[in-house]
C-alpha cells in the first residue's frame, strides 16, 4: 500500500513541476503582416442627403369652387398651358353674364350723355347768336350754358361707368379662365391633393394641388456637410452615391453649388452641398435618400499603408524590439492612432511610426503619411518601400497568468 501512496505522490510532484514550468513559460509570439502597396487612395466625404428634381413647381388655384374635373393623375406627363383640373364654372359664367350687362348698360348711358351733349352744344350755339342780336336774355344764355357744361360731365361720369363696367368683365372673364387649371411647366405630375368634388379656397395662401417636376432626367441631392468637412469641398468635385433600391449600383454626380448658409441642429452646424445627377434612365426618384461620397482629394501610384498598421503596438514586455525603441512607441501615438486627417481625411501625420517584421522581431519606423481612406493611408516620408511587410496584429506574447490556469481556482 505504501508502495502505491510513494508511487501517486511522486506522479504527482512530476506533474506539478511540469505544469509550473508550462504555465510558467511565456506564451510564442507571431505577428500578422500585411505587405505595402503602390496604388491610387482617394479622400472622401461621406454625406448623406435626398434626391429632388432641379426644377419642382407647385400649382396651386387663384380662385376658389369645387373641382368638377381632372385631367391628369400620378406619373402624368404634361405640356406647358396643359388643363390638368377645372373647377365648376357655373358661378364664374354667371359673374360673366353680370358684368357684360353691367357694361352694355353703362355703354348706353354714355352714349345718351353724348347725345345730350350735343343738344345742349346747339342750344348753346343758337342762344350765343340771338344774345347778339338782343333777341333773348343774358339770363337765357347762361342757362343755356350751364345746361352744356353739365351735359359735358355726364359724359365724363358715363364715360367712368364704362370704364369701371369694363374692369368689372375683365375680372369676371379672368376668374372664368383661372376655373381651368392649367400646368405652367413641361413635366412630370409627382404629387395629387385633390379629388374630383373636393372644394378649393384661394384666400390669403394659395393652396397646392399639383406638384410637377419639370425635368426627372436631371436631378440633383441636398447633402448635409459637416462644419469640419466643408472646407475640402469644391465645386465640380466627383461625388459617387447609393440608393436603397440599388443597393450594388454606384450612381455618379458633380457638386454644383456650396451654400453658405448654416443649418444648425441641436448644436450641430452643417451646410448643404448641391450635386447634379444624370437620371437619363429614370431609375431614380424623387425623395429617394442617397448616401453620398465627396472626393475631395485624388493620389495616384503612391505607397500605401493599411491603417491597422498604425494602430500597432507590441504587448510583451521585455521585447528586444520594443526595448530599441525605449519610449518611441510611447511617445509616438502609433497605437491606436487614427489615419492621418481622421476618417477620409487629408491632413499630413506627424510623430507615427509603424513595425516591421525583421528576423521574426517588430522594428519601429517612423513614418509620415498623407491622405487617407477607411481601407489605406498615403505614406509620404518613411524608410519604407514597396514589398515591405509591416505588423498589423501581434498573437500571444501575454505573460499575465488567466485565473482559470490554476487546478485550484484563484488564491486567496
Amino acid at each position: 500500500m505504501k508502495k502505491y501512496l510513494i508511487l501517486l505522490a511522486g506522479i504527482l510532484l512530476i506533474g506539478g513541476v511540469v505544469g509550473f514550468f508550462f504555465y510558467k513559460r511565456t506564451p510564442e509570439i507571431s505577428y500578422k503582416t500585411a505587405k505595402i502597396e503602390r496604388g491610387t487612395v482617394v479622400s472622401t466625404v461621406a454625406a448623406t442627403g435626398n434626391l429632388s428634381a432641379v426644377t419642382t413647381v407647385q400649382v396651386g388655384t387663384q380662385v376658389s369652387g369645387t373641382i368638377q374635373k381632372l385631367y391628369v393623375d400620378y406619373n402624368s406627363r404634361v405640356k406647358k398651358g396643359q388643363a390638368i383640373a377645372e373647377i365648376d364654372p357655373s358661378l364664374f359664367n354667371a359673374s360673366v353674364e353680370q358684368s357684360q350687362g353691367n357694361y352694355l348698360s353703362a355703354e348706353a348711358n354714355l352714349q345718351k350723355a353724348k347725345v345730350t351733349q350735343t343738344d345742349a352744344e346747339r342750344t348753346f350755339g343758337r342762344n350765343k347768336k340771338l344774345l347778339s342780336d338782343g333777341i333773348i336774355s343774358q339770363g337765357d344764355f347762361d342757362a343755356a350754358e350751364t345746361a352744356l357744361q353739365s351735359a359735358k360731365a355726364a359724359v365724363k361720369a358715363a364715360e367712368g361707368s364704362v370704364a369701371q363696367t369694363r374692369g368689372s368683365l375683365m375680372q369676371s372673364k379672368t376668374n372664368l379662365r383661372y376655373s381651368v387649371i392649367r400646368s405652367p411647366v413641361d413635366g412630370v405630375v409627382i404629387s395629387r391633393a385633390v379629388d374630383v368634388g373636393q372644394t378649393v379656397a384661394a384666400s390669403f395662401s394659395t393652396p397646392t394641388l399639383f406638384t410637377i417636376a419639370q425635368d426627372l432626367t436631371k436631378m440633383q441631392i441636398e447633402v448635409s456637410v459637416d462644419e469640419a468637412d466643408i472646407s475640402r469641398i469644391q465645386l465640380h468635385q466627383k461625388a459617387t452615391f447609393t440608393v436603397d433600391s440599388y443597393p450594388e449600383q454606384t450612381f455618379r454626380g458633380n457638386v454644383i453649388q456650396i451654400r453658405s448658409a448654416p443649418i444648425i441642429t441641436q448644436n450641430v452646424v452643417t451646410y448643404v452641398v448641391v450635386v447634379t445627377v444624370d437620371n437619363s434612365d429614370l431609375k431614380l426618384k424623387p425623395g429617394m435618400t442617397a448616401n453620398v461620397s465627396i472626393e475631395v482629394a485624388k493620389k495616384d501610384g503612391v505607397l500605401m499603408l493599411p491603417p491597422a498598421a498604425l494602430r500597432f503596438k507590441p504587448k510583451a514586455k521585455g521585447d528586444e524590439a520594443k526595448g530599441k525603441s525605449t519610449g518611441a512607441g510611447d511617445r509616438s501615438g502609433a497605437s491606436g492612432q487614427r489615419p492621418a486627417g481622421g476618417k477620409g481625411g487629408s491632413g499630413k501625420g506627424k510623430g507615427q511610426q509603424v513595425y516591421l517584421l525583421k528576423e521574426g522581431k517588430p522594428v519601429a519606423m517612423a513614418v509620415k503619411t498623407g491622405i487617407a481612406n477607411n481601407n489605406s493611408i498615403e505614406l509620404v516620408e518613411g524608410d519604407l518601400k514597396e514589398g515591405d511587410d509591416v505588423i498589423i496584429e501581434q498573437v500571444g506574447g501575454d505573460t499575465k497568468k488567466k485565473a482559470a490556469s490554476s487546478p485550484m481556482g484563484r488564491p486567496f
